[in-house]
């Protein structure tokens, strides 16, 4: 099954995720089909907290890829923030 999650990368104590879609089978931080974004927790001043391709995030759930809950927390977040 094809997904859609947050996979770690960033220094120790700071993270910083990327939105990947990865087959469910494999390891957190491995190989990844396609990137669509970034979650960055940390951020601080002026730096962009999140950033997410909806059109692809779109097209991955149209042919069939599930969300972790996370990753549809922080789309719905966005999608919020768009309208707002």
């Amino acid at each position: 099954m094809v997904v859609i999650r947050l996979s770690r990368a960033g220094a120790k104590k700071r993270p910083f995720y990327h939105l990947v879609v990865t087959d469910s089978r494999r390891p957190r931080d491995s190989g990844y089909i396609e990137r669509l974004g970034f979650f960055n927790p940390g951020a601080v001043g002026g730096e962009e907290v999140l950033r997410i391709d909806q059109e692809r995030i779109e097209h991955w759930l149209g042919v069939g890829a599930q969300m972790s809950e996370r990753v549809d927390k922080l789309v719905r977040q966005h999608a919020a923030a768009q309208t707002a």
